[in-house]
């Protein structure tokens, strides 16, 4: 008699986060720093090709720019893992953010203050989408620093989008803006507040 075996291990739930905003404000580096798999990077070297068309004011040290997409990935538990999927940060890219947004959870826009208009695009990608979506505001070293209640005003977000700041390079800093997101997320549906 074929036996048929009961130990195989359940598909785990899958949930989709992006990670967007400008040029430079470090999404690579936060996808990679709290993956637990060595990220998926489509980075690419800048080149004489892109003056004129990429700004690289603020970033000038830049030398790399994401072409297509990052990926990490974090298992929460067995039946729950955390796809992260890092959306290019140039205007000639954006064409992506539509595939990269399909199924998506929610979104972190990782906001550089150096460039804060450069924010603005992905704010309103997501609202007009009415996908829920949390302000990272990455803090560079030696950078000055806002606060959370100067960002919210200069980036005319809703009381209610959650705006925390973070350093992209560090894991439980990014981890607190991944929880930050879920629980957002978790209090719209509840609600039923659109994005």
């Amino acid at each position: 008699m074929d036996s048929v075996r009961s130990d195989t291990a359940p598909v785990p739930q899958a949930l989709k986060i992006l990670v967007a905003g400008g040029f430079g404000a470090g999404k690579t580096t936060l996808v990679g720093a709290v993956s637990e798999i060595a990220p998926l990077r489509t980075e690419e070297v800048l080149t004489t090709a892109g003056v004129g068309t990429d700004d690289t004011t603020g970033v000038a040290t830049k030398t790399t720019t994401t072409v297509a997409m990052d990926f990490g990935r974090i298992t929460i538990n067995p039946s729950l893992v955390l796809y992260l999927f890092g959306t290019p940060g140039q205007n000639r890219f954006w064409f992506l953010w539509d595939e990269l947004a399909t199924g998506a959870l929610g979104a972190v826009v990782l906001a550089d203050t150096r460039r804060l208009a450069d924010s603005f695009a992905a704010i309103d990608y997501f609202e007009q989408r009415n996908t829920p979506f949390v302000i990272a505001v990455n803090c560079f070293d030696n950078d000055q620093r806002y606060t959370v209640e100067q960002v919210r005003e200069a980036l005319d977000v809703d009381g209610h989008v959650p705006v925390l700041l973070t350093d992209a390079r560090d894991r439980m800093s990014v981890k607190n803006v991944l929880i930050t997101l879920v629980e957002h997320v978790l209090t719209m549906v509840r609600s039923s507040v659109p994005a």
